[in-house]
């Protein structure tokens, strides 16, 4: 990647700047830490009362941070691309001294006294944390609605969900109120949001980045992961994540790549897989046709496309039996039901009705889809899908319980990914006649992050669909 080549450009609002390019001046020392801050905490405070996008806003930590960053620059320290970048994590990520509720009354004031891993890693890395993010009650939906601290909007069109359960990250994103946001992804929580609201969400092979410290659905599937505006910044942010745990007990001990070295290396020889069944079926006419041509897009950057199919998948046995596990000490006392907004409780209490031996038999499963999914690359080298079938309905549809208790169909295309484990990310590939954003996932082999980038980052530059900013004044 070219370092220099934002050298020219300094715009008014430096909120407008990609993480990389932000990352560019300020090593120039052409853009303070602290202006790009302030600049990003003023935004925040004029547009969230619209998106309700923060839970937590740290604005003295954040320009306290960013000062002693900026001394450290000035006397010659550079700790790397994240350097006084300011970034925002969702809510279920543990950060010591600020409270992390996942979204929950059950947790409203809880305060942790330890870091999460992830978060630990971006502060070394130099990255200013600008808050936490708002969610999808403890990440157990797909809407961002369901949330103790009142429903995520879409910056697109406020009546309209951003997706979930990374929702707030998502939303904060693409209105530029952070550079990166961390989200965590279990059944589709990165992917479907940055696919609702036109923005960039990798979900890495699962374990090379540490889950420690965060808030669980169930850890056999959950993942963390950056969202941004464009492909070349969740590389960085990876770069700075991944890494064995020893602490993890899903961590895998892996080689990392040079992610952001890998994006302009060449896509002609790859070969692209689409799964018709059932990914493609029974999507809306929108996504349909910005689909096909996107896929289009990339027959001329590859070796071309071809139909295929993946090995059979478990259901959710795995996920609902770990959820409860975690959940169980609080709902074994019945005062705290009462916390629970009443579509999570329900969902959690029915998930404590599988047994010890359909729970191993389901790992078990699990286990072996893995490995069949492995063998699927022997001919493809990536798999295209789109990100989600349908797009963002109205909050006022997903507040509803009688509609939000339904296993939500928006994750009809992610959950597999989970399951298989493999890195997947989603990016903006077109917008419906209403002006909805329409994300595409493109997914690799286990720890195939490489190539997932690299043929992400070549249709961006081959399309003008990450350009475009939400109608926010």
């Amino acid at each position: 990647m070219n370092s220099t080549r934002t050298a020219s450009r300094r715009p008014s609002d430096p909120t407008a700047l990609t993480l990389e390019e932000s990352s560019d001046l300020i090593r120039a020392r052409r853009l303070s830490p602290v202006e790009l801050t302030q600049a990003y905490l003023s935004r925040i405070e004029r547009l969230d009362p619209r998106l309700n996008a923060y839970i937590t806003v740290t604005a003295e930590l954040a320009v306290e941070q960013a000062r002693r960053l900026e001394s450290e620059l000035m006397n010659g320290g550079w700790r790397g691309p994240l350097h006084g970048i300011p970034i925002a994590l969702k809510d279920n990520m543990d950060t010591a001294g600020i409270r992390t509720t996942a979204a929950s009354a059950l947790l409203a004031d809880r305060v942790p006294s330890s870091d999460a891993e992830a978060w630990r890693r971006l502060q070394e890395a130099g990255a200013v944390l600008l808050g936490k993010l708002n969610m999808h009650e403890f990440a157990y939906g797909g809407t961002s609605s369901i949330s103790h601290f009142g429903p995520v909007r879409n910056p697109w069109n406020l009546e309209h969900i951003p997706g979930g359960s990374s929702g707030g990250s998502a939303a904060a994103v693409a209105a530029r109120l952070c550079a990166a946001a961390l989200g965590t992804d279990t059944l589709a929580s990165i992917r479907q949001p940055a696919a609702y609201c036109g923005v960039v969400g990798l979900k890495a092979t699962h374990g090379l980045a540490s889950i420690r410290g965060i808030i669980p659905v169930a850890e056999s599937l959950d993942h963390v992961g950056p969202m941004t505006r464009t492909v070349a910044d969740p590389a960085r942010v990876l770069e700075a994540i991944a890494g064995f745990d020893a602490r993890d007990p899903v961590s895998v001990r892996a080689e990392t790549a040079d992610y952001p070295g890998v994006l302009d290396g060449p896509t002609a020889t790859l070969r692209v897989g689409v799964p018709r069944t059932p990914f493609y079926e029974t999507l809306d006419e929108d996504v349909e046709t910005a689909i096909a041509a996107a896929l289009g897009v990339l027959a001329g950057l590859t070796a071309g496309t071809r139909d295929m199919e993946l090995p059979p998948m478990p259901d959710f046995p795995v996920l609902l039996a770990e959820a409860h596990a975690w959940h169980a000490r609080h709902l074994s006392d019945p005062a705290n039901h009462r916390l629970y907004d009443r579509v999570t409780l329900e969902r959690l209490l029915a998930a404590g009705e599988f047994s010890a031996a359909s729970y191993i038999a389901a790992r078990r499963e699990l286990a072996i889809a893995r490995h069949a999914v492995v063998e699927t690359f022997a001919g493809v080298d990536v798999i295209v899908t789109p990100t989600t079938p349908g797009l963002p309905e109205e909050i006022r549809r997903a507040q509803n319980p009688a509609e939000a208790s339904g296993a939500e169909i928006s994750v009809r295309n992610t959950f597999p990914f989970n399951v298989f484990g493999i890195p997947t990310v989603s990016v903006p590939c077109g917008f419906s006649r209403g002006g909805l954003p329409i994300g595409m996932q493109i997914s690799g082999p286990p720890l195939g992050e490489a190539v997932v980038l690299r043929l992400a980052h070549a249709y961006e530059q081959a399309t003008e669909w990450h350009t475009r900013q939400p109608p926010l004044a």
